[in-house]
């Protein structure tokens, strides 16, 4: 969504650039030895950028006009447009795809973290930190080879930011009470070291504090992958059993990355490349208002979630309406939630009746 939103403003930055350029090619040539007639600029510059709009609508990219002047405008406007769209959707095409992939390794740096700052604690001579130092799930995370290698493929370690780590460590981990009272523990149970591993990477680490925020600074979709990340987390705790592992488990972000990967990269260009046809459906379902003057964020999702209906016959109708009435109660207007499921479960139906929507197996249509 996020991607498919960055693109449409990128259309109408390069819409923009390309008006710029017919009013450039109509300016004044304030270094020419001829007198410059402005007013019949003016009137040729009008002219150029009306033909532009109306072939724009039209969808028309070569359009033809009597004065030479304009005609070479148009075709070099329309040029620096189809240009700049190409160039900005192979961008955030490869750009979204390798942001998922990154996802993995935020959650192998946010466990590095955690035996960096086990390391740090080890290192304080202030107070004993042997609890949290000798805690099950940290000597596993330490002893993993597979998180090892993990960190060393994708270059990730605390080394560099250690002096930032035992900060961490004075300035959140010493002052949580949680953190304290297991240090005081004279023998944790295994139940105990598990509860404070999970304090520390859902409350300390990923909660909210200055760690946290480091991230924020650092990931640009964090806001996207901490959920993500975190559940991550959990499930590599809760799946390791001290008394029964030699070693700690690390879960896969997908058990088939291509076929995801394949459905991400569909999705976004699907969405991106929509018919006028399909937009015309949302047009003619939001009652009296005009697709331009939705809030961007709606548009999308509408985009998105007809580029799904139609592309993916495996995913059910109820599914794909769900996911998206998820996404505009998260990230757009408090109204867009039922906004977005009227107007989808209306087109759902539509699409089925003009045959445009075909389901089989596991998304056989049911909207009942």
């Amino acid at each position: 969504m996020q991607s498919l939103f960055a693109y449409q403003q990128c259309k109408d930055a390069n819409y923009t650039l390309a008006t710029d350029l017919i009013e450039e090619a109509f300016a004044p040539d304030l270094n020419s030895m001829e007198v410059q007639d402005k007013k019949e600029l003016n009137k040729q510059k009008a002219q150029a950028i009306k033909a532009f709009e109306k072939a724009f609508e039209k969808n028309q990219t070569s359009p033809e006009h009597d004065d030479p002047k304009i005609q070479k405008a148009l075709k070099e406007a329309f040029a620096l447009y189809a240009k700049g769209i190409k160039k900005d959707f192979d961008f955030i095409k490869k750009n979204l795809v390798l942001q998922s992939e990154k996802i993995y390794d935020h959650y192998i740096s946010v466990l590095a973290l955690g035996v960096s700052l086990a390391e740090a604690a080890d290192a304080d001579k202030k107070i004993n930190h042997g609890n949290f130092v000798k805690n099950s799930w940290i000597k596993a995370l330490g002893k993993s080879e597979e998180l090892k290698k993990e960190s060393l493929k994708s270059g990730i370690t605390w080394d560099k930011n250690f002096d930032r780590v035992r900060q961490w460590l004075k300035d959140v981990l010493k002052q949580d009470n949680d953190y304290m009272h297991y240090l005081d523990k004279k023998n944790p149970s295994t139940e105990d070291q598990k509860k404070i591993m999970n304090h520390l990477f859902r409350r300390i680490i990923l909660g909210k504090t200055i760690i946290n925020e480091f991230f924020e600074e650092e990931v640009l979709y964090w806001a996207e992958d901490h959920d993500i990340v975190k559940g991550m987390v959990e499930k590599t705790i809760k799946s390791f059993d001290p008394a029964k592992d030699k070693s700690i488990q690390l879960p896969v972000l997908s058990l088939n990355w291509d076929d995801d990967r394949n459905f991400i990269e569909k999705l976004f260009t699907e969405g991106a490349n929509l018919s006028e046809g399909h937009k015309e459906l949302i047009a003619n379902n939001t009652r009296n208002w005009e697709v331009e003057r939705l809030p961007l964020t709606d548009r999308v999702i509408l985009e998105m979630a007809i580029a799904e209906l139609i592309s993916f016959p495996n995913i059910p109708v109820k599914v794909t309406i769900n996911e998206y009435i998820e996404l505009a109660k998260n990230y757009s207007t408090p109204k867009s939630r039922q906004f977005i499921n009227g107007i989808l479960d209306v087109i759902s139906k539509e699409l089925k009746t003009k045959g445009s929507m075909k389901k089989s197996g596991r998304g056989l249509i049911d909207n009942k």
